[in-house]
């Protein structure tokens, strides 16, 4: 049967034919590589980090149809400010440390982070420079590790994988509108008659992030591998306390057929599924406390010169809902009479889906192609948006820590339950095609 099950898999993913270990990780098991070091081998304290330098344009199409006809579209513009449609940032410049607690306790290590880059992170307030990562973990009981903190979630391959090894540079749009959580104090409902009352972000992303405890394992047996997690946090992301009463309850299952290698680049079929769930409480339009619900479930696969993944994600309550006449946060309409804000369906349902394979035929070269949908409001026929994107990607390795990455993305929305000239179609065929360059150097 096991002999079965293997070449049902190599048949399936297209692997037959074995190649080098360039490219990034596929199955590796991260809950392990961040959060805990080998008994006795790892190092005191080890720094590390790295940045992120990039170039990203689209053709800045104005808004076809709607209050802010004529004006420039959200969608258009480049992160992290949304003012431009092209420019290059330093999206990302992290350092860290790492380590074992040495020598009082080979049993206990530590992990801490700071982000130094122009981003979500760091552009919402409290500072330049976010702590993005700080816990500690105790592995003296066998068969759960404890881990208490600020550190990243159990949950969505997307979200919980090492940021400076994932194959594209923009997310897939479930997990940048569903699981990137962007935290406000209203649902922007109502006429916003003054730039001030734009409900905007009250503070940084998630970046897939949460503060609390977390109980998590790894058992072997044979050539598999299998792993759970269990985390208890605020709900709040990071650099940021509880604001109500409610907590965050995390869930997170793994097995994986290890094929051979160790750490990110480790080749093995990953399958997964993940939970979370928790409250959100709002304090201005909208006022009020809300479920939010997210689960998933998944597969990846690496092999000499074969990649992919696939991921379905279903999202409940809390749903990210775009910006009034999809026209940039704060911009006033044509009429004069009211501003774009952020919007937040507390009671929305969303799902979505992508899927990815990618081909190294040479230690310098890797292909990747990914196709990614999500359907969001699918509880209501009228405000229903479909978001597709299929993107094309070359990555080239100078050596094994640096890397430029080229993207592209064909990118489309519509309304499908509305005609194809209603305004929110006409707005949403607003939305451009975007290039995408970067340079990833690790230290």
């Amino acid at each position: 049967m096991k002999t079965f099950i293997k070449k049902f898999v190599l048949a399936a993913t297209g692997a037959a034919v074995l190649g080098g270990l360039a490219g990034t990780a596929q199955a590796a098991n991260w809950l392990m590589l961040q959060g805990t070091e080998r008994p006795g081998q790892g190092p005191r304290a080890k720094v590390w980090g790295f940045i992120q330098p990039e170039y990203q344009s689209t053709s800045d199409t104005k808004l076809k149809a709607g209050p802010w006809s004529g004006q420039k579209m959200q969608a258009n513009q480049v992160r992290p400010d949304l003012k431009t449609n092209s420019g290059f940032n330093l999206i990302r410049a992290r350092v860290g440390v790492r380590g074992i607690a040495m020598p009082l306790d080979s049993n206990v290590n530590y992990f801490f982070l700071a982000e130094f880059g122009n981003n979500g992170i760091t552009r919402q307030g409290g500072g330049s420079v976010k702590l993005t990562d700080a816990s500690v973990t105790f592995n003296h009981l066998k068969g759960a590790r404890v881990r208490v903190g600020t550190f990243k979630t159990p949950g969505a391959e997307e979200g919980l994988q090492a940021i400076h090894v994932f194959d594209y540079i923009n997310f897939t749009n479930v997990t940048n509108q569903m699981l990137l959580e962007r935290f406000f104090d209203g649902d922007g409902s109502g006429a916003c008659t003054s730039a001030s009352c734009a409900n905007r972000p009250n503070g940084p992303v998630s970046a897939f992030r949460d503060t609390g405890i977390q109980v998590f394992e790894t058992f072997k047996t044979g050539s598999w591998e299998h792993s759970y997690a269990l985390m208890y946090g605020n709900g709040n992301g990071i650099t940021r306390g509880d604001n109500d009463q409610n907590k965050e309850t995390y869930l997170y299952l793994s097995t994986e057929w290890i094929f051979g290698g160790r750490g990110a680049r480790r080749q093995g079929w990953k399958m997964f599924a993940w939970s979370q769930s928790g409250k959100r409480t709002l304090t201005s339009t909208g006022a009020g406390e809300y479920d939010r619900k997210r689960v998933g479930f998944g597969t990846t696969f690496r092999k000499g010169k074969h990649r992919a993944a696939f991921e379905y994600i279903k999202a409940d309550g809390m749903i990210f809902n775009g910006t009034d006449g999809g026209a940039v946060a704060g911009a006033q309409n044509n009429a004069g009479t009211a501003y774009a804000t952020y919007n937040v369906a507390t009671d929305g349902e969303a799902n979505g889906w992508y899927l990815h394979y990618g081909f190294a035929p040479t230690a310098k070269w890797e292909f990747d192609v990914r196709y990614d949908v999500l359907n969001r409001l699918t509880n209501d026929a009228n405000a229903e948006r479909k978001f597709s994107t299929a993107t094309l990607g070359v990555q080239y390795f100078f050596n094994k820590k640096t890397r430029a990455i080229f993207n592209y993305e064909a990118r489309k929305a519509e309304a499908p339950n509305l005609s194809s000239t209603a305004a929110p179609n006409q707005i949403l065929d607003s939305m451009d095609n975007r290039i995408s360059a970067q340079v990833l150097a690790i230290f």
